[in-house]
């Protein structure tokens, strides 16, 4: 049977420096034996300043001990012993910095917890329009372009709209390229041209290659074969006998700029004479020396005075002659025309 402890048990033990904590030796010829709850693990409890801080661990009852262990007598001791011993881990952890004293401690698996976002992610909104279906472009294609009427409004009647070609060639159309060949004027027959919405009509066109036997015409130029032939003696009566006289040489090419178009007149409702093949526009004239007189507002002084009788000539032969000075649209051409007018007269400017 265990021995009660000395009286000197009883009374509260005092901290004595770095002896703290060390196991109590009885006196001298006293023999004590120490209480369960006194009795200290094999290894001796390291001091306080010798002690290196603990990892933080989930919170346990320190020294817990077994309810075996303990003696009848041992409550009082215990429990001053479990105090101070609590006391002492107390001083030896490190006080926490002011910015971790109020952080929330992590949870012993934080670092198997994703952390959750600062914000919470919203799906995108979907547009107020559903799916974008293919839509048709901002300016729709447009078919080649046609005549403009003025303000939308359909050309004036033409009585030539009307013309298409017959069975049979009229006579006056075989005459005339009788006479182109006698000129030495070399052509090719092309299809009828019409176009009824438009009014445009040339029931026997053709298309000229050469304006002589030596007076050439670039690019072919599809007319009237009245045209063709008024362009044929154009060449040969008025410009053949400029050029030798201004420059002596001789005309070589015509480089023309515009025959059978489709469309209006500039701004008006009525149709061009370009709609009828019954147009020609010049902007140049080749000599035989390799000489190029071009059509312009302010051509050199010899090339002015040869452009100027050219000009002057052609009004008679043909119905209608403009060219720079006349309006914008004819500064960099001359344009000839056999629109018929009353009592057979000319408009030249």
């Amino acid at each position: 049977m265990e021995q009660p402890l000395s009286p000197r048990a009883d009374q509260p033990l005092k901290p004595r420096g770095k002896s703290h904590g060390r196991q109590l030796k009885p006196r001298r010829g006293q023999q004590a034996t120490p209480s369960p709850a006194l009795q200290q693990p094999q290894h001796p409890l390291p001091s306080p300043a010798d002690a290196p801080v603990p990892e933080q661990r989930p919170a346990v009852t320190p020294d817990t001990q077994d309810p075996k262990s303990e003696g009848p007598n041992s409550g009082d001791a215990s429990d001053r012993f479990n105090e101070e011993k609590s006391h002492d881990k107390t001083k030896a952890r490190p006080e926490p910095s002011a910015n971790m004293k109020n952080e929330p401690e992590p949870p012993a698996d934080a670092e198997n917890v994703p952390e959750p976002p600062a914000v919470v992610p919203t799906p995108t909104p979907k547009p107020d329009v559903q799916e974008p279906q293919p839509q048709p472009p901002a300016v729709a294609p447009q078919p080649p372009q046609k005549p403009a009427d003025a303000g939308g409004e359909k050309m004036l009647p033409d009585p030539r709209s009307a013309d298409l070609p017959a069975d049979k060639m009229p006579a006056e159309e075989v005459a005339c390229r009788e006479r182109l060949k006698t000129l030495g004027v070399e052509f090719e027959e092309h299809k009828a041209e019409s176009n009824p919405e438009i009014g445009c009509s040339i029931p026997y066109p053709i298309v000229l290659k050469s304006l002589g036997k030596s007076i050439a015409i670039a690019p072919g130029a599809e007319l009237n074969c009245q045209m063709a032939e008024a362009a044929a003696r154009f060449a040969a009566e008025i410009v053949q006998p400029a050029a030798r006289a201004e420059f002596g040489a001789d005309l070589k090419s015509i480089g023309q700029a515009s025959a059978f178009v489709c469309r209006p007149r500039h701004g008006t409702r009525k149709l061009s004479e370009h709609a009828f093949g019954n147009a020609l526009d010049i902007a140049s004239f080749t000599l035989s020396d390799g000489k190029i007189i071009e059509v312009g507002p302010a051509p050199p002084e010899k090339d002015a005075k040869f452009l100027n009788a050219v000009r002057k000539a052609a009004c008679g032969p043909f119905k209608t002659v403009l060219g720079p000075g006349a309006d914008a649209d004819h500064g960099l051409h001359f344009h000839l025309d056999l629109e018929q007018r009353r009592h057979g007269g000319t408009f030249c400017q």
